[in-house]
């Protein structure tokens, strides 16, 4: 699992590259929480473009997230999921927590 993350304007966008499950959730959620806590950007955007699979640990990763950047007066952006990822998403109730675009 890869994660590049890039700052604009105090706006923030973490591509993920891979697969997210419960081998490489707690990587991705150190690193961001840690970049987060950091940096306390306004927005983040977390790219799912690439990522090739998501378990119910995706899920988790969103939650946990979106929870973070609302202690820090923040929103979480989830863009570009696969057809079948954001259909996890949708069956999670994902879009009433965060924006999926």
């Amino acid at each position: 699992m890869t994660i590049d993350i890039k700052s604009t304007g105090g706006n923030v966008t973490a591509v993920l590259y891979g697969e997210i499950d419960h081998h490489n959730a707690q990587e991705i959620r150190t690193q961001l929480d840690n970049y987060i806590i950091t940096v306390q950007p306004p927005e983040l955007t977390i790219d799912f473009s690439n990522i090739t699979f998501m378990d119910s640990s995706g899920i988790g990763l969103i939650m946990g997230r979106s929870r973070l950047m609302r202690e820090w007066g923040g929103n979480l952006e989830i863009r570009n999921p696969q057809p079948y990822i954001r259909r996890v998403m949708k069956l999670a109730g994902m879009e009433r927590i965060v924006k999926i675009t």
